[in-house]
């Protein structure tokens, strides 16, 4: 199966995706979706959420195998945070 090409430049990613994040499924989140991730085929504006980013991965591109993905976690303006942890850690 040939591996998709990106059709559009890194700040396109970003911008698209998170205009449909906003506009499309940003208003229908409830709060138990806190903290899970959401996938998003940048070109039909289909999306998939789960806790877990690969099972909501696995779904979209089930669906949409030419997918351009954008991944974006709820209440989170990133997926995955770099550098020093905030506050003490857990015991």
């Amino acid at each position: 199966m040939p591996t998709p090409q990106p059709r559009y430049s890194k700040e396109e990613f970003a911008q698209r995706g998170d205009e449909l994040y906003e506009r499309e499924i940003h208003p229908h989140l409830t709060a138990e979706d806190e903290g899970k991730f959401v996938v998003i085929d940048l070109d039909s504006g289909a999306y998939e959420m789960d806790i877990d980013e690969l099972t909501a991965s696995d779904r979209l591109l089930a669906c949409h195998p030419a997918a351009q993905v954008w991944l974006r976690r709820v209440g989170a303006r990133y997926v995955r945070r770099f550098g020093p942890r905030e506050g003490p850690l857990a015991a």
